[in-house]
């Protein structure tokens, strides 16, 4: 199958590294559904955007539903979409748990879920989430607890479903980030935080759209968890 008849989904597409994906597949002539809050339509018609928030089972209901009815099948699905807040464990609200466990956690098991069942009417497919590569090398100082709660939790998952959907042709991956240069960030303190990886620098939205490209056209690899991180997850 070339590449201009495959449909890949990506969440959190907006801005960011989910905006990067998004530019990444296209120059590869795949037809993407793209999601976020704040998805604008596209001008380009193998664009096709669904807004809405990604951890509200009705709006994965509609990127699946929307992007089978546009493009006829769904071959890869990229979970980008996250949140971060970082505060003393003590510290968090209930508000703070609630919005992370919405986006990090409900918003990868719905469209997943949904994904994967349409995934095995063709016999093949690969979903590859990003997670952070932070839940493996916790740093003082730096506040992580929600995002190895979520993120460590995903790694997990992505390790149980790549077994149990191998033998049905369907790969599942992840791309663990270090810190990367993305909206998040002020520029002012790109400096500072590149200094946590042994590479000196902080990562490139463009070294993560590049590892999910390479995971995707990877049929041997599956169960992975891919640190892209500037060796931060190996040790200091």
């Amino acid at each position: 199958m070339s590449t201009s008849e495959k449909v890949v989904v990506v969440t959190g597409a907006s801005q960011g590294i989910g905006a990067e994906v998004v530019k990444a597949f296209r120059k590869l002539d795949y037809r993407i559904v793209a999601t976020a809050r704040s998805i604008k339509p596209s001008h380009d018609a193998n664009i096709l955007g669904v807004a809405g928030d990604i951890g509200d089972p009705a709006t994965a209901q509609r990127v699946i539903t929307e992007g089978i009815a546009r493009f006829g099948r769904i071959d890869t699905l990229v979970n980008n979409a996250g949140i971060y807040i970082g505060r003393p464990f003590t510290e968090h609200t209930a508000e703070d748990y609630a919005a992370v466990m919405n986006v990090n956690m409900a918003g990868f098991y719905h469209i997943t879920q949904l994904a994967i069942a349409e995934m095995e009417r063709h016999s093949g497919g690969h979903v590859v989430s990003v997670t952070a590569s932070v839940v493996d090398a916790a740093h003082t100082g730096v506040y992580s607890v929600l995002a190895a709660l979520t993120k460590g939790g995903l790694n997990a998952a992505t390790k149980s479903l790549a077994i149990e959907y191998a033998k049905k042709g369907i790969r599942v991956n992840a791309v663990a980030p270090g810190i990367t240069k993305s909206p998040m960030h002020a520029p002012q303190t790109h400096e500072t935080l590149g200094a946590f990886h042994p590479l000196g620098r902080m990562g490139e939205m463009s070294d993560i759209a590049d590892a999910i490209l390479f995971l995707d056209r990877a049929p041997f690899i599956t169960g992975e968890i891919l640190h892209v991180d500037g060796g931060q997850s190996a040790g200091h």
